[in-house]
């Protein structure tokens, strides 16, 4: 008899196992003379050596299977026991969709320009995506950061933001640059986690796969091999502007956001980004992709109270 222990790290076990194990039971089924018992996030197989072998090897493949799409399900399950790849495909494809992300959530480009912006990612090594609040632009960002690195595109994530007070006095909050700055980050943190799983993502923040920073973090570096974004352009000064932009190193992408209607800099200083599209709008490898309010995601009433500010401001 041959015994194997496999660590389920970073795995919502619910999801990996299935509810009431229907997931693993299945396994259980195709190999009548071993045994497979889930304990905490370990799996035990114990049985004859070819079967041990087996099941260890189909549930490599499974965990490698939930970590890029998010999901199991008893089907998968059978279709990867029967070797039916054809029908796997057939379970898991939908070309719409960006990131399998936690709880079963799907997340996919929703609406025409957030597809612009998921295909002139593809195509440029350098995006602008430009538009008012709610339009998805940062979200749609990061799930395209997230795909690249399961799919080994990239070795690593970088956000970044400028440190600029929206109305608030970033001096008298406590801590260092980074602690008075991450308040400003959680569309980002919320972003990440419907993407990857808490620990998996806690993971990647300690060893540095996924950074999120200010802005003056990235000054004297160059950034190989990384799906870079950022977020809040409107609020760099045209100097960190092309800072950050000349910071790209190889086999790198960038994806730069923004809302030029919601400049916090003093009035005397131009907008970064602003500054931006007037200067880098006609270079081959760039991509602009406009937003409006027809690709607001959040609650209808957005729409109309968008509507109602940019009438006013007309």
């Amino acid at each position: 008899m041959t015994e194997k222990v496999i660590e389920l790290n970073g795995i919502s076990l619910l999801d990996f196992l299935g509810v009431q194990n229907k997931n693993i039971k299945e396994i259980s089924k195709s190999f009548p003379a071993s045994k497979l018992i889930s304990r905490g996030n370990e799996i035990h197989l114990k049985g004859p050596e070819d079967e041990v072998r087996q099941m260890n090897e189909l549930l490599e493949t499974l965990i490698g299977h939930y970590n890029r799409f998010g999901k199991l399900s008893p089907d998968i399950v059978k279709n990867y026991l029967q070797n039916d790849t054809e029908q796997i495909s057939n379970l898991i494809k939908d070309d719409s969709i960006l990131v399998h992300g936690n709880r079963g959530l799907m997340i996919k480009a929703k609406t025409a320009n957030q597809k612009k912006l998921v295909e002139a990612s593809l195509k440029h090594d350098i995006v602008f995506a430009v538009g008012p609040a709610g339009t998805g632009k940062t979200y749609t960002a990061v799930a395209l950061a997230v795909k690249a690195l399961k799919e080994k595109r990239v070795k690593k994530i970088i956000i970044t933001r400028p440190a600029v007070e929206a109305g608030e006095n970033l001096g008298f909050l406590p801590g260092d640059l980074k602690e008075k700055i991450d308040p400003y980050l959680m569309p980002i943190y919320d972003a990440l986690n419907d993407m990857l799983q808490s620990d998996k993502l806690g993971g990647y923040v300690e060893k540095n796969v996924v950074e999120i920073a200010p802005l003056a973090y990235m000054r004297g570096r160059t950034l190989n091999n990384a799906f870079i974004i950022l977020d809040e352009a409107q609020n760099t000064t045209p100097m960190q502007l092309k800072m950050f932009l000349t910071r790209m190193g190889p086999n790198s992408k960038i994806v730069v956001t923004g809302d030029v209607t919601q400049v916090d800099l003093p009035r005397n200083q131009k907008s970064g980004l602003q500054d931006a599209i007037h200067k880098l709008n006609n270079i081959s490898g760039i991509k602009f992709i406009e937003l409006d309010g027809r690709d607001v995601v959040r609650h209808p009433l957005v729409v109309k109270i968008l509507d109602a500010y940019e009438k006013a401001d007309k």
